[in-house]
Formats: structure tokens, C-alpha cells, sequence
């Protein structure tokens, strides 16, 4: 990492810490939502933009992870501190689970078939079978985690910390795998498969850990969004989530882990914005806004970047 970008990440990081006293709780909240979109976007980001595989079914996951929480909170009594590691690894075996058979899937029959496993969670979750877990229609509501220690912080602002603490650390987690020898092998796979196998990589190996790795990632994001919202229902988790994700990571730019935090504030803001502009043609009015954006930065705003930091070098050289 440059100095630049060093000194650009630690005052991020430094706002980020400020925010909370700086503003009311309903904006605290929403920074949280986008804390925790980015989050999940990142995930979907290492299994699209690094490892090259295209999915449409993450908020399929995004609610497993939100309903093991709750489950675990509501039904088992168990803490949130437990809830969410335990969550984690549901969704990474889940993960691993369906990537598996989709190894065999590549481009639109991939995204066909994690298509299917988005339309299907909601109505599963709805099942009677599993009504005693998961509320039925009904849903579960989580008590609102307080902040431990006798912190002077209201809900809303713990809960801000607590999901900009696991972002930081998942962020830097995997900025690390993806430059570790793993993080290589992904890319060589997303590049050429076909050279890839020919230097010794095991693609079913490394293909099925980067889907159970992003469903971990996306499964995380769903506790802290089930902790942030006290609420869980299946109409929550509609493919409509799983375009908003993939809306995110085109936006924050592809393979640009970074990008992440610009996808979660567009899906969070955006909408607003343009349901300011016409309430009964909002939907119009975002769909306008995005082509716009892909038509100004077809690479999202991590091309944009890109390209400011290639001319910035070529002027000084």
C-alpha cells in the first residue's frame, strides 16, 4: 500500500470514528445500514471480481445469516457476541454446500441456478415445518444489543461501532487473502481457467471456498443487519437484495474491494434520492440514475480511480 493511500485509508477510518457524535440517530442508523451493505458487497465482490463467478443469489445467504442469528438470539438465548461467529460459519458451510454442485455451472447457467436459490429462501423460510424457528410470515424481532462495559453510547451508535469494527476486520482480511497465494489462484482462475489447471491449480478446490468464503461475508452482513433493523422476516430477503447487491459492486467497481463502501452508500441513499425527486416514479428515476452512472463510469467508480491514478503517475514521471 502506498503512503498516499495509507494516509487516505487512517483518515477515513478517523471520520468514521467521528461520525456518530456528530450526527442524530436516524443518520447514525443509516451509515449503519451502509457499513453493513458494504459488507455484504464485499463478499459478493471476492466471488465476482476476484475468482470471476457470477451470482444472483446472495440474499439468499444474506438471510441465512440473519435468520441463524436470530434463531440463535430468540430461540437458544444465546448472545449476539455468539450469534455472529456462529452465523458466520452456517453461511460459510451453506456456501460450500451449494458451490459444490454449481462447480459444473459457469456464467448464465451459474447465475441461473443462484437465481433460483434467491427466488426460493423467502418462501422456504415461510415453510409451517419451520414456522417454530423462523416466525412463519410473522418473523422474529431481536432486542436491540446495548453497549457493554457501561459505554457511554446509545443503541444506534454500538451498534455503529460494533458493525464498523467487523467491517474493518473483514476488509482487512481480505485484502490480505487476495494477495496471498489463494488470492493469485483466484484470479489465474478468473483470467484462464484453462491455464490455471495447467499450472497445478485445483479449480473445484479454489471455486468452492470462494463461494463458501463470500456466503460467510454476506452471512455476517445479514446478522448485523437482523441487529440493526430487530427484525426478521422472509419478505426482507427478496431477489430484490440480491440485484441491490450486485447493483453495489458494479457501482463501487469490480474487483475493487474499496469500492464496497461506495456500493452500500448508493444502495442505501440513492433510492431516496430519487423517491425525493417523484415519489410515484421513483422507481423510474433510480433506474435513470444508475444508467447515468454506468454511462459516465461503465468500470464504477474504482475504474474511475484507476484512471485518476494513471495519469497523476505519468505527470510526475
Amino acid at each position: 500500500m502506498s503512503r498516499a493511500a495509507l494516509f487516505i485509508g487512517l483518515g477515513l477510518v478517523a471520520v468514521a470514528v467521528a461520525l456518530p457524535s456528530l450526527a442524530g440517530p436516524f443518520l447514525v442508523f443509516q451509515l449503519t445500514q451502509v457499513l453493513v451493505y458494504a459488507i455484504a458487497i464485499l463478499g459478493l465482490n471476492m466471488l465476482t471480481g476476484i475468482s470471476g463467478q457470477f451470482s444472483l443469489g446472495h440474499g439468499a445467504f444474506f438471510a441465512i445469516g440473519a435468520y441463524a442469528a436470530a434463531i440463535a438470539i430468540d430461540t437458544c438465548g444465546l448472545g449476539y457476541g455468539w450469534a455472529l461467529p456462529l452465523a458466520g460459519i452456517v453461511c460459510f458451510v451453506a456456501g460450500l454446500l451449494f458451490g459444490l454442485p454449481a462447480l459444473r455451472l459457469e456464467g448464465i447457467y451459474l447465475a441461473l441456478a443462484t437465481f433460483v436459490l434467491a427466488v426460493a429462501a423467502p418462501q422456504i423460510f415461510k415453510l409451517s415445518l419451520l414456522e417454530g424457528w423462523t416466525g412463519g410470515v410473522q418473523g422474529v424481532f431481536i432486542a436491540k444489543p446495548e453497549a457493554p462495559f457501561g459505554l457511554p453510547l446509545s443503541g444506534d451508535q454500538w451498534l455503529y461501532f460494533l458493525v464498523l469494527t467487523v467491517g474493518l476486520v473483514l476488509y482487512w482480511t481480505a485484502r490480505n487473502l487476495v494477495r496471498s497465494r489463494s488470492g493469485r489462484a483466484l484470479l489465474a482462475i478468473r483470467e484462464n481457467p484453462v491455464a490455471a489447471r495447467a499450472m497445478g491449480i485445483d479449480l473445484s478446490l479454489y471455486k468452492a471456498l470462494a463461494f463458501a468464503v463470500s456466503a460467510l461475508y454476506t452471512g455476517v452482513a445479514g446478522v448485523l443487519s437482523a441487529l440493526t433493523v430487530q427484525f426478521v422476516a422472509p419478505d426482507s430477503f427478496t431477489f430484490v437484495l440480491s440485484i441491490a447487491l450486485l447493483v453495489g459492486v458494479v457501482v463501487g467497481g469490480v474487483g475493487w474491494l474499496p469500492g464496497a463502501l461506495v456500493g452500500g452508500a448508493f444502495i442505501v441513499f440513492v433510492p431516496n434520492v430519487a423517491e425525493d425527486v417523484s415519489k410515484g416514479l421513483s422507481g423510474a428515476v433510480y433506474g435513470i440514475m444508475l444508467i447515468l452512472l454506468i454511462y459516465l463510469m461503465p468500470t464504477g467508480v474504482g475504474g474511475l480511480v484507476g484512471r485518476i491514478a494513471a495519469r497523476t503517475s505519468r505527470s510526475r514521471t
